[in-house]
């Protein structure tokens, strides 16, 4: 087995997760700018994995006063702060520091954590893989030669390996929980509308991005979700509040292991899933099949959909991202949605009307079920260079719908899901399944996974 690359070791940071941080904050015995000098020391003992796109080491963004005061961690390539630059994981243009932090930002930082850098993306978040044209791949602790999965693939490297608690992740498609199961974390989607949108969203015809965190314990996703709270809370939704443990109810859950383009399921990742329907069962919780109400017009018009975002960011980088932009540098995976998008483009107003009304059909799971358990990823992370912004862009997109095949549909729907740690692969990789809840119900997937914490302790890649 390939070593394994990680950054913990006896310092201020420990082995704590970042509830326990911010308690050490606050109680006096450690402060703020010790966990920021330990954090950016193990960053630099992990420099290898290249999950940082922007270092601000030497003035670090501290922001006293929310619940994770003193917590250090990192932002996402794609969400500005004011004095960093923001890339957006694009080789096609140069980007200058921004002057203000995105409306986002404003949110995130509420919360108290300290901010170090920015970490990598795949250009525009589009790909599964945090890989690029020219540049090295982020690498994934648990064997570096294999992806760690995207959008949020730097920050879920950066957790996983030690180097912060916690970091900033959002989700298009699945990219908050598709490299927590890559890494081996915690990865909650939340509902279309439970933060304040980026920058990104603010315009989109279907709003399918959500903000949130990737972490190493559910119960620092529930405090991050509640101190985000505090800051901004929506009130067209149910307050999350709170949560500390599981709920004494008894659940009906459905159970899905057939995606939407009928891609095959892999062995690890079917025993996984399987593993935690046992694991709910034996808790009390009754776990029966049930079908996705979508099919393989979902996938196409998920991949349409797709394209004319690219198409979008090609088209307007100029404007606004930089001058410098030049559309003859982006990616294989950008340039080819954005052909795609032009030879179909009739095909576009039916498909964003048809997904408009995907949120409905969704939300037909739940008038049985307060949950839906399902896989994160129809097959375990793959080694580098599969998914590949280098590779031939037919066989690309066929890649990643095979991969991708379960994610999207909770971002179409503007619905929650968490992705859980259920394992490893015989080779020592992590194994994600995913837990999906009607809008507005993260309280029971943050109360569920509590439970599932509790029975099945998480993989730690330092054991």
């Amino acid at each position: 087995m390939t070593s394994r690359i990680h950054a913990f070791t006896d310092d201020a940071l420990g082995e704590h997760d970042a509830v326990a941080l911010a308690a050490l904050v606050r109680s006096g015995e450690v402060s703020a700018q010790e966990l920021a000098d330990a954090a950016i020391a193990r960053a630099g003992a992990v420099r290898e994995l290249n999950a940082v796109a922007f270092e601000a080491y030497d003035a670090p963004r501290f922001n006293p006063g929310g619940a994770l005061a003193g917590v250090p961690t990192f932002v996402k390539d794609n969400t500005d702060l004011a004095g960093m630059p923001t890339t957006h994981g694009s080789e096609a243009f140069t980007a200058s520091p921004r002057r203000t932090d995105g409306a986002y930002a404003t949110q995130y930082l509420s919360t108290g954590l300290t901010v170090l850098g920015k970490s990598r993306l795949p250009e525009f978040g589009f790909n599964a893989s945090t890989e690029f044209m020219t540049g090295e791949p982020t690498r994934n602790p648990w064997n570096p030669g294999y992806s760690v999965g995207a959008s949020s693939g730097g920050s879920a490297a950066l957790v996983a390996a030690g180097v912060v608690p916690i970091a900033h992740a959002n989700d298009g498609g699945g990219s908050i929980r598709i490299p927590a199961a890559c890494a081996g974390l915690v990865g909650l989607k939340p509902s279309r509308g439970r933060h304040i949108d980026g920058e990104q969203a603010a315009h989109l015809p279907v709003n399918m991005i959500s903000e949130g965190v990737v972490t190493r314990s559910v119960r620092d996703t529930a405090a991050f979700l509640a101190a985000a709270e505090d800051h901004w809370r929506n009130p067209a939704l149910p307050p999350v509040g709170v949560i500390e443990g599981p709920a004494a109810r008894r659940l009906r859950i459905g159970l899905v292991l057939e995606s939407v383009n009928a891609t095959e399921i892999d062995a690890a990742t079917r025993t996984a899933v399987e593993r935690t329907a046992a694991l709910l069962e034996k808790a009390g919780h009754v776990v029966e099949p049930i079908e996705l109400p979508v099919g393989e017009q979902f996938a196409t018009d998920f991949l349409q959909y797709w394209a004319l975002l690219a198409e979008l960011a090609a088209d307007t980088g100029k404007l606004m991202l930089d001058r410098s932009f030049d559309t003859a540098k982006l990616d294989g995976l950008s340039a080819g949605l954005r052909r795609h998008h032009r030879r179909n483009l009739l095909r576009t107003p039916g498909a964003i009307h048809r997904l408009r009304g995907i949120r409905s059909r969704y939300a037909r799971m739940f008038g049985r079920h307060e949950l839906v358990l399902s896989p994160v990823l129809a097959h375990t992370t793959p080694p580098l260079g599969h998914l590949s912004p280098r590779v031939p862009f037919d066989q690309l997109i066929d890649r990643l719908q095979r991969y991708v095949a379960f994610t999207p549909f909770n971002n179409i729907a503007g619905t929650p899901g968490i992705s859980l740690p259920m394992g490893l692969t015989d080779d020592g990789l992590p194994i994600g399944v995913q837990l999906s809840a009607a809008y507005g119900d993260e309280r029971t997937l943050l109360e569920t996974a509590f439970l599932i914490e509790a029975e099945a302790p998480f993989p730690r890649i330092q054991a």
